[in-house]
């Protein structure tokens, strides 16, 4: 018997299905088996990583110029020097020595190459996005030969520590640098997602230290965004405030457990955390399986921050809105962004949902105002917008290391010859894939007021300012000391061990009987491998049920942020709000000149 359609697959008769069917079948087995192999594997490795205390997963050989565990202030912060790229097997390619004298361990390298330091982001997860294999900003900036230093950190902070006290770190790892390399221009430092905005702030506070920054993905006007997009900017808002951040220290024991951050950020991307992510694996299993457990390795590393720390990155960033509008003060001085002297380098994407090009290039007019003013104080910034790559494909995809990060690296020198101004740079592929051309196009602010919308917001947000100090207040007042009563270390080690995202590592390792079978299950199925053809009607099936979930995913995920917008501006945009707490906050630079808070009005 033969069924007979239009579609051309259809055209089998009963003994062909039941082939393809069994071929399917014989494979949909094997890679769920391999499948889940892979999560004991992740999970084992969650496990020994942890172990062996979360060393960074930096596919680099590297030496520790300076602990700051021993420094004033001491702070979990520490200065690596990269040796090479030689893997020892050791974890993450660290040899296991820690050298905390100055002695140049780094093959030569020419002694007037400008060093690079990079700053990676402690939002959630440890260091090493900057180099955690061989493309990546460490690869490149040692292709060109600079040497390369990064700021690393350790997953417990001293307690107590405050970003105050990281600054005064990181300046000393700036002064070591240059100390050790005192024919060279001034360090760049390059700043990934959260490190950007510490990079910038490093910049403004040792001007006469600091060369070029390089901030990537890196949110500094907080505030900004596009409406129907961008929903992180709503969620402080949403949730009262800075009042939750103390609450999750206190049940931390004065620690905020960075897996809340990480377990942020999934949830704003549900398709992908709840099914693409799994899928993408199970169905490219026989050649997924590295890459996902490498990537995995550094994700599901958890680091902490202090209550202090994580009280400042809330109340004065996220919230307050406090570095845009130059009104934070640290260690004695007020963090001007003008004073930054070095060129500056923007780099963000449309597909960002987590630091959006608004966030990453408002501050720009918002502290200079006119581009007059950027010629005026003989300052270079440049900027780049990707068009599509999404928030951690900025830092850790391939292609975006051997272009964009390839050529900013390389254009640090070049950009101390531009005239003093506002800049876009352009990378243009060219015939030869080694070599892309680069140009830096004269831009004015109307070209930043662009890439935003017409919506004038800013009063919203400056309620949430407000309320969020009265809740945070009244928290303090009358339920914080109930909370820090009933919590001691042990208290908060449990409640840590029950995260999600930790519960979801360690149930698919060794540790559960029920996972034991699935590795000589998966080695068989590995050597009897059977992969079905691309062609096999069933698989087509399962490429349009996978549609579905996804789309079905999308209108979930749609209508949560959608309907979390709306109740955030039916609330916040409220008249008698808006008139009692939209206050126009002004910010007194150290010069003396006073500019208003916030993105200049579009021409």
């Amino acid at each position: 018997m033969t069924i007979t359609t239009g579609t051309p697959w259809m055209n089998k008769n009963f003994f062909s299905w039941m082939d393809d069917a069994l071929t399917y079948g014989t494979d949909f087995l094997q890679r769920s088996t391999i499948f889940m192999d892979i999560l004991r594997k992740r999970g084992n490795t969650y496990l020994e990583h942890n172990r062996q205390g979360m060393p960074p997963v930096l596919d680099f050989d590297y030496d520790i110029i300076l602990d700051g565990h021993g420094l004033k202030p001491a702070t979990n912060y520490k200065l690596a020097r990269i040796r090479d790229r030689r893997k020892t097997g050791t974890a993450a390619g660290h040899t296991g020595t820690e050298k905390r004298g100055l002695k140049n361990s780094t093959p030569s390298e020419s002694a007037a190459m400008r060093p690079v330091i990079i700053l990676d982001p402690r939002a959630g997860g440890g260091p090493g996005i900057g180099g955690f294999k061989q493309d990546s900003q460490i690869g490149m900036a040692l292709n060109q030969g600079h040497p390369v230093y990064v700021a690393l950190f350790t997953p417990d902070p001293v307690p107590g520590q405050t970003l105050a006290d990281v600054q005064e770190i990181l300046a000393r790892f700036v002064e070591t640098v240059n100390g050790r390399h005192k024919d060279a221009s001034k360090p760049a430092i390059i700043g990934n997602c959260q490190a950007g905005w510490a990079a910038a702030m490093l910049g403004a506070l040792q001007p006469a230290k600091v060369g070029p920054i390089i901030m990537n993905g890196a949110p500094l006007s907080f505030w900004a965004g596009v409406a129907g997009k961008n929903p992180m900017r709503y969620r402080g808002g949403c949730t009262g405030g800075v009042w939750l951040a103390s609450l999750t220290s206190d049940l931390g024991n004065g620690m905020f457990d960075g897996a809340h951050l990480l377990a942020g950020f999934e949830d704003l991307n549900l398709p992908h955390t709840l099914w693409d992510k799994q899928y993408f694996l199970w169905a490219h299993i026989d050649s997924e399986e590295d890459r996902y457990l490498e990537f995995e390795k550094w994700w599901n590393g958890f680091f902490k921050l202090t209550e202090e720390e994580i009280h400042f990155i809330v109340d004065d960033l996220f919230v307050g809105n406090r570095l845009e509008s130059g009104t934070i003060r640290m260690n004695g001085q007020n963090i001007d962004l003008q004073n930054i002297q070095g060129p500056i380098f923007v780099f963000a994407s449309q597909g960002d949902n987590i630091s959006p090009p608004q966030q990453a290039l408002n501050w720009i007019p918002a502290v200079w105002g006119s581009v007059d003013e950027i010629r005026h104080q003989k300052r270079v910034i440049i900027y780049m917008v990707h068009d599509t790559i999404g928030h951690l494909g900025i830092f850790v995809s391939g292609p975006v290391s051997r272009k964009e990060h390839k050529e900013m690296i390389a254009s640090l020198d070049q950009a101390d010859l531009l005239a003093p101004g506002l800049y876009e740079m352009i990378i243009t592929e060219t015939d030869d894939r080694a070599v892309n051309d680069v140009r830096f196009e004269a831009r004015d602010m109307a070209d930043i007021h662009r890439l935003d919308d017409d919506a004038d917001d800013e009063a919203h947000f400056a309620a949430v300012a407000a309320l969020s100090a009265g809740n945070d207040g009244l928290y303090r007042l009358f339920i914080r000391p109930f909370v820090q009563h009933f919590m001691n270390e042990q208290t908060a080690e449990s409640l840590r061990q029950l995260h999600p995202l930790r519960v979801s590592k360690y149930m698919f390792s060794d540790l559960n009987p029920w996972m034991l079978p699935f590795k000589p299950l998966a080695e068989s199925a590995r050597k009897n491998r059977r992969a079905v053809a691309a062609d096999n009607p069933f698989t087509t099936v399962e490429k349009q049920v996978s549609t579905g979930i996804r789309n079905t995913l999308d209108l979930v995920q749609n209508a949560r942020d959608l309907s979390q917008e709306l109740w955030f501006q039916s609330v916040y945009g409220n008249p008698w709000l808006k008139y009692w707490f939209s206050g126009e906050p002004s910010a007194t630079s150290t010069n003396g000149n006073t500019r208003k808070a916030g993105r200049k009005k579009k021409p």
